[in-house]
């Protein structure tokens, strides 16, 4: 006699549903959050949801399996879905904590593909449950995927303010996109094509954005080794692209052939040659590159392909691109410094990574979040107490309406300079405010333009604090305000000596 096939009950129906929206939501969001409330039911405590909705919708399933694992396709059609998703999302929980060891392990072993313990058990279990093999295999990649994502933008971008909240959520988009099963189902392995630009101030913490998403992309899993394909510590790259001179920016993108200029004694391979399949290339500084190099970068982000300095090889570029800067894009195009090509090409997504001060008018106790974490980090350990008084010296020497221009980069340092001398004044070397004297040499027209100009770009330094905010406001080059800075500096400090 032939079984008929189970049946949820109405009930089930209603709960896998929510499993279902559950599962593909992102975690950074307000509907997962509602969501597990939700599958949670009422009563205890709001640090347990998670655990309460994953407990629910497990007793379920061992209900539904009899005492063994329950298959998705023994039941109708109308449900098979609802029971497979309820599948993934107990499956991904319960090997969660396995996931995040192999994470620790692999950042310790370094560059080279550590055994994935976790992953022969969660492949087994996928298959008891119903899936096939491949597809077993590539949700094992996937879910591993998602638990780096999640690790790394929540652990290294704190903050409960909600434009930090903002940014955690648009990275996970940037990774996963904005619905797992869309991106399970049809993207997996294809987003090498969605470059993404990160933007914010100087000291916002935009590598840290950058590298979060790089370290979340996707690796197979290799089930005869019992580990991933790459190591996702090897999979990242990152390029200051203002660290070097005209010059050498092409030879360290695309590389060179051996005599392709004075001083290539030997064949250099670039950044975008390093970087092999699921690999990311950061481009940090984007916005200081010349135009020439911007065409040959948007034929990598058009064709995939490009030539070292000096070669006819073509080679092909098997990456992503994550470029950033903190320059306002919108200047730069309107000066012709940023073709709008390029722009649109780099932007299938856009990162905005906030200040300090937003966040601080948002959140004001967020400084002391972060405080606490610089502590933690810079002693190696959790420091309350440290973290208490170093907070208190921040208030009493800077107090609560500092704008912190260098942002959490500034903050750090002051951190630090809180724990070396108990306090975070900074000696300032930079020249005072405008004086009478060189005001009324403007006025009488007696001040070279080449003197104006230093004097101009160091009262702003003092003001801001940085070179980059100087450059942004005044749109040099960052070289050129720290050259009329330093020269703005000497002057005055030879004018001060006794002669």
């Amino acid at each position: 006699m032939r079984m008929r096939p189970p049946t949820l009950s109405s009930d089930d129906r209603e709960l896998f549903h929510l499993v279902s929206r559950a599962a593909f939501a992102n975690p950074f969001g307000d509907e997962r959050d509602r969501v597990d409330r939700e599958l949670a039911g009422r009563g205890g405590r709001d640090e347990d949801i998670l655990d309460r909705a994953v407990t629910r919708v497990r007793r379920r399933l061992e209900a539904l399996g009899g005492g063994g694992p329950v298959r998705f396709d023994a039941f109708r059609d109308r449900d098979v879905q609802l029971v497979q998703h309820a599948i993934v999302f107990d499956v991904f929980h319960r090997y969660f904590g396995g996931m995040d060891a192999h994470i620790a392990a692999q950042q310790q072993a370094g560059k080279a593909p550590v055994r994935a313990a976790f992953a022969p058990p969660m492949l087994a279990m996928l298959e008891a449950h119903g899936f096939d093999r491949p597809r077993a295999l590539r949700l094992v990649a996937v879910f591993f995927q998602m638990a780096r994502a999640y690790f790394f933008v929540a652990r290294s971008l704190l903050g409960k303010s909600p434009s930090m909240k903002r940014l955690r959520e648009s990275l996970w988009n940037g990774a996963i996109t904005r619905d797992v099963g869309l991106y399970e189902a049809h993207l997996v392995g294809r987003m090498d094509d969605f470059s993404t630009i990160v933007l914010g101030e100087t000291g916002t913490g935009k590598g840290a954005a950058a590298q979060a998403l790089g370290r979340s992309g996707f690796i197979p899993y290799d089930d005869k080794r019992e580990r991933f394909t790459h190591a996702f510590t090897s999979t990242f790259l990152a390029l200051n692209l203002s660290e070097f001179s005209e010059s050498l920016v092409e030879s360290e993108l695309f590389g060179h052939a051996k005599g392709a200029f004075t001083g290539a004694l030997a064949e250099h391979e670039g950044a975008l040659s390093r970087s092999g399949p699921h690999g990311v290339v950061f481009l940090d500084e984007i916005g200081e590159v010349s135009i020439p190099v911007q065409i040959k970068l948007l034929r990598v982000l058009q064709e995939r392909a490009f030539h070292p300095v000096g070669s006819r090889d073509e080679k092909t570029f098997a990456g992503r691109v994550i470029a950033a800067t903190h320059r306002d894009v919108d200047r730069l195009r309107r000066e012709g410094r940023l073709r709008d090509d390029f722009y649109y090409r780099l932007s299938s997504d856009v990162v905005v990574v906030p200040t300090l001060r937003e966040r601080l008018d948002e959140t004001p106790e967020e400084l002391a979040e972060l405080v606490a974490h610089l502590c933690e980090r810079i002693l190696g350990a959790p420091a309350p107490e440290v973290a208490s008084d170093v907070s208190l010296a921040i208030e009493r020497d800077l107090g609560p309406a500092h704008p912190w221009p260098g942002n959490v980069r500034e903050l750090e340092q002051c951190v630090r300079r809180v724990l070396l001398t108990g306090g975070c004044r900074a000696a300032s070397h930079a020249p005072a405010a405008p004086t009478a004297a060189w005001l009324d040499a403007i006025a009488k027209g007696d001040l070279p333009a080449e003197r104006l100009l230093g004097l101009y770009c160091a009262e702003l330094h003092r003001r801001h604090g940085t070179y980059e905010k100087v450059a942004a406001i005044t749109g040099l080059d960052r070289r050129t305000v720290k050259k009329h800075v330093t020269a703005a500096d000497a002057q005055a400090s030879a004018e001060t000596e006794p002669g």
